[in-house]
């Protein structure tokens, strides 16, 4: 995949508009910053622009949400981290905003407000016009006047059509930094790798997402395993007909995946050998962590698969020559269920694959078992690394393609 990147350009000097995704787990009581595996992972562009003038536009989490809050407190870690002067500014584009850009001295950093507090970022009568016309909002057209290039480090946000990700490079010129051309080789090879074979596995609760790129890679013939767990395998499980119980069924219902089970039923009829679906299961029993095989499930709900599922995954997951995993085994915030989890992220660890992690747990758990730098690559996207692995075309990635044909 070609665009332009930071590679190719001499910044020094400039003023550069830096949209990055510094989106962290936040501490609800404290409101501080449970993990900075985002914000580090930044750090490489920010050190190729130390001789340029930076404003950072980024956001935290969405409104409505409790998490959704100020980025201050992310400017200070930046300021911890890269070890340069970082200055914070309470205003997105307005003219606090757009006097501290024009104030800024080669070598220093400004971070604007969570660009989500700006109506015309989250507006859905905006974000669903094409990026030229995105760029005709206030937002845009102000901050643009300020500036002389952008670059998009934000791939984790890059799946998303909105101002701050495609309008800039209608009316700027613009690259890719560090961080996000980095994301992007490492999925492709995963896409495109000839080594064989290639294992993925699916857990967590973005199972309707996870389905369709299940879809994708087994249609494309890029998997030639799918391990499933966590409610992508309770769906799976429902497909083939094993009675996973009342309270699971009522999950699947609630969190609107009972659609789901039609999709999953006709993956099994097609590519059925190559999806790999949990032996035994885990509850919460009277004297703690229980388990049952599929044959007597209680009805409990699933919150872990079970130690044979766990050593079957294993060997799998050790016979790969490329690996990649997304989403937790099950409920790993409470430890007698982190177990699947954990294992999965081990075997991953030891294999000889080139391996691939994505979300935020799977990398924090990587952290906690002190096994990340056993793990080839760690990718900082969500949904964005879904989207990727399912051969869709994201916004980002495309409004750059089209500055560079520009």
């Amino acid at each position: 995949m070609e665009f332009p990147s930071l590679r190719d350009h001499n910044l020094e000097g400039k003023r550069i508009l830096l949209r990055v995704d510094i989106n962290s787990p936040i501490d609800p009581l404290s409101m501080e910053i449970l993990d900075d595996l985002r914000i580090r992972g930044h750090l490489p562009t920010l050190q190729a622009l130390e001789k340029s003038k930076v404003a950072i536009m980024a956001h935290q989490s969405r409104p409505g949400l409790e998490d959704f809050t100020t980025l201050e407190k992310h400017a200070r870690r930046i300021e911890e981290l890269s070890g340069r002067k970082v200055k914070y500014v309470d205003d997105v584009f307005g003219a606090a905003a757009r006097e501290e850009i024009s104030k800024l001295k080669d070598g220093e950093i400004l971070v604007m407000e969570n660009v989500r507090f700006c109506s015309e970022e989250v507006s859905d009568e905006v974000t669903s016009k094409p990026p030229v016309e995105q760029a005709k909002t206030n937002f845009v057209r102000k901050l643009a006047s300020y500036v002389e290039f952008f670059v998009n480090d934000a791939f984790a946000v890059s799946h998303r059509s909105q101002p701050s990700v495609v309008a800039f490079p209608t009316v700027l010129p613009s690259c890719a930094g560090l961080l996000m051309e980095k994301e992007v080789a490492n999925l492709s090879r995963v896409i495109e790798s000839t080594e064989r074979p290639k294992v993925f596995s699916f857990g967590g609760t973005k199972a309707g997402d996870s389905i369709s790129v299940i879809k994708s890679l087994l249609d494309r013939g890029i998997a030639d395993a799918v391990l499933t767990s966590g409610l992508v395998a309770n769906i799976f499980l429902a497909a083939r007909g094993v009675e996973i119980g009342a309270e699971n069924m009522e999950t699947l219902a609630k969190k609107k995946l009972d659609g789901q089970i039609s999709k999953a039923r006709e993956l099994l009829e097609k590519h059925g050998e190559r999806i790999v679906l949990p032996m035994d299961l885990a509850f919460q029993g009277d004297e703690g962590r229980e388990e049952a095989p599929l044959a007597d499930l209680p009805n409990r709900k699933a919150l872990d698969i079970g130690v044979e599922t766990i050593a079957q995954y294993s060997k799998v997951v050790r016979e790969a020559r490329v690996v990649v995993a997304n989403g937790p085994c099950g409920v790993f915030e409470s430890a007698p269920f982190a177990l699947g989890t954990e294992e999965l992220v081990r075997s991953i660890a030891q294999s000889k694959a080139f391996s691939v992690i994505g979300g935020g747990h799977l990398s924090a758990i990587a952290g906690s078992l002190k096994v990340a730098k056993s793990v080839s690559y760690i990718s900082t996207g969500g949904k964005a690394t879904l989207s990727f692995l399912a051969g869709e075309k994201l916004p980002g990635i495309e409004a750059l393609q089209e500055s560079q044909r520009r």
